[in-house]
C-alpha cells in the first residue's frame, strides 16, 4: 500500500513539473518573447502586421524558427524582409510556419503534410526520431500557450511559389 502511495504521489509531481512547464496563461507572442531565442521572429512579426493575430484566441499552431535559423539565411535577408516595401512577403513567408488548431506532436508524426495559413501546404516526415517540416528539424516540440503550440525548428522553411 506505502509503495501504491509513493508511485501515485511520484506521478503527481511529474504532471504538476509538466504543467509548470507549460505556458497555458501566456498566449504564443509572449511564450516566445519569454524564451528569448526568438527575438528575429517576434521582429518579423511585428513587421509584418501579424502580432495581433499571433496573440488572437486560437488554437494555432507555431512551427517557429530561432534567431540562429534565421541567422542561416543569405547575409541581408532578414534585414531586406523587414523593410516595410517587403511586408506582404514577410507575411506570406511567416504564415507559412502557422498551421491552423492545436497540432501536437503527437499527432504531427502522423502526417504527411499540414496546410498553413498561408494558403500552401508543407510537408511533414518523421526521420528517425526527428521531426522534419519541409527539411527544418523540430528541436523542441509542444510548448504549450494559451492559444495554441509552438514547435520549435531549426531553419526558415519557404513556401514553394
Amino acid at each position: 500500500m506505502k509503495t501504491l502511495i509513493n508511485v501515485a504521489i511520484a506521478i503527481f509531481l511529474v504532471a504538476t513539473s509538466a504543467s509548470a512547464m507549460s505556458h497555458g496563461k501566456h498566449d504564443i507572442v509572449d511564450v516566445a518573447s519569454k524564451a528569448g531565442v526568438f527575438n528575429t521572429l517576434i521582429a518579423a512579426a511585428k513587421a509584418a502586421g501579424l502580432v495581433e493575430a499571433l496573440k488572437g484566441k486560437g488554437p494555432i499552431t507555431v512551427f517557429a524558427p530561432t534567431d540562429d535559423a534565421f541567422a542561416k539565411l543569405p547575409e541581408g535577408t532578414v534585414e531586406s524582409l523587414l523593410k516595410p516595401e517587403n511586408k506582404d512577403k514577410l507575411k506570406n513567408i511567416l504564415l507559412y510556419h502557422v498551421v491552423a488548431g492545436e497540432v501536437m506532436a503527437k499527432t504531427a508524426i502522423t502526417l504527411d503534410s499540414a496546410k498553413t495559413l498561408q494558403g500552401s501546404s508543407f510537408s511533414i516526415k518523421l526521420d528517425g526520431k526527428t521531426l522534419k517540416i519541409d527539411g527544418a528539424s523540430v528541436t523542441q516540440a509542444d510548448i504549450k500557450a494559451s492559444n495554441g503550440v509552438i514547435h520549435v525548428i531549426d531553419s526558415v522553411i519557404l513556401p514553394k511559389s
